[in-house]
């Protein structure tokens, strides 16, 4: 972890911060030096999240509708500056007033930076979907200085993949050529790196945490 607070000053609005990678990604934007507005429909999931955040800083929010917990998390704290979509799996409809809600106030901002998270192997299809938005936003929202990266883990130690059978797990973590599964954290370095000036001239990129599997 970079000693320096590489996020100071940035407010970040991580989704899916109840657990898992959403949950590391906002322990390590926090402590980068970033306010973070955890975000999550579990209620009592985000507020535990923002406890171990710790200090003033951090909000959390379980929306009802994605307007109102956006409203309560972000408005009073600033412009958002750093964006992390980390949500595994979407109900139908829920994309197009996140991108309603989150894109206009963006380019107000001197920069931005949008970090989608997409998930397993089985996932195969969103994940090219997700990889394709990230290039499409990245081309459009270039302009205005905001950068779109996404991030592509494999298999992560999460409550999703505790859910797998042991035996398909053991299977999986033969062919991962480093020889084990990855820790959230792991994703959250990255997700770190990308919302900080270290990557300031890598926008549209997606960038694989999976240990080799994909190799």
């Amino acid at each position: 972890m970079a000693s320096q607070l590489r996020l100071r000053f940035a407010l970040a609005l991580v989704t899916g911060a109840g657990s898992g990678i959403g949950r590391a990604v906002g322990v390590r934007l926090a402590a980068e030096g970033a306010t973070v507005a955890a975000c999550d429909l579990d209620g009592a999931a985000a507020r535990e999240t923002v406890r171990l955040l710790g200090g003033p800083g951090s909000h959390e929010g379980a929306p009802r509708g994605a307007h109102a917990a956006f409203q309560a998390d972000v408005s009073e704290a600033g412009a958002v500056s750093r964006l992390v979509d980390q949500v595994q799996v979407k109900k139908r409809d829920d994309v197009a007033p996140f991108k309603a809600l989150t894109l206009p106030p963006v380019p107000s901002a001197l920069q931005g930076f949008l970090v989608g998270n997409v998930g397993q192997t089985n996932y195969a299809a969103s994940k090219a979907g997700v990889v394709g938005l990230t290039q499409t936003a990245a081309r459009e929202l270039g302009r205005h200085g905001i950068r779109c990266n996404s991030v592509l883990p494999g298999f992560i130690k999460t409550p999703m993949t505790q859910k797998v059978p042991q035996k398909v797990l053991d299977k999986v973590t033969g062919m991962i050529p480093l020889g084990h599964m990855g820790d959230p954290e792991d994703v959250a370095d990255v997700v770190a790196f990308l919302a900080s000036e270290d990557s300031g001239y890598i926008t549209g990129a997606s960038v694989e945490v999976t240990g080799g599997l994909f190799m």
